[in-house]
């Protein structure tokens, strides 16, 4: 066994979690394809769940899995209308917040592949929608 630090440990642990979050929100609610996805009433929510989510997945507190049981990304988000358009602009939103960081090279390579990997596995459709969620409501991540 080792004692190296976890990724999470690496880049600063929940303050940088809650920054990362903070900043792709602040685009979320001005972008009119995502918007709807997260109703004002739920955006605090959705805000928690994703810093939980990020901060256990990169090796931080098992709180989201305490909490909300496993994370079955795909199963969350298929309500929703998430299409090539809808993922593009969620990777635009992220990028911004994963450069507001500023990481060290290695540590932002690692965070923005996963990112950009997980976005492209939640594309549920290829049909162009309108705006908002195929079945009304917010991402339950």
């Amino acid at each position: 066994m080792t004692d190296a630090p976890s990724f999470y440990e690496q880049i600063g642990g929940h303050d940088t979690f809650v920054r990362l979050v903070d900043v792709f929100y602040a685009g979320v609610a001005a972008d009119p394809v995502l918007k709807p996805m997260y109703p004002d009433e739920d955006m605090a929510g959705a805000h928690e769940r994703l810093t939980m989510f990020l901060e256990q997945y990169w090796g931080g507190p098992s709180t989201y899995s305490e909490q909300r049981g496993h994370p079955r990304l795909r199963m969350r988000h298929m309500p929703f209308h998430v299409d090539p358009d809808a993922r593009d602009r969620w990777l635009a939103h992220m990028r911004a917040a994963v450069d507001a960081l500023q990481l060290s090279p290695i540590h932002e390579a690692t965070l923005w592949d996963y990112l950009d990997r997980a976005a492209h596995a939640m594309v549920n459709t290829f049909e162009p929608s309108g705006i908002g969620p195929a079945a009304g409501g917010r991402p339950a991540l």
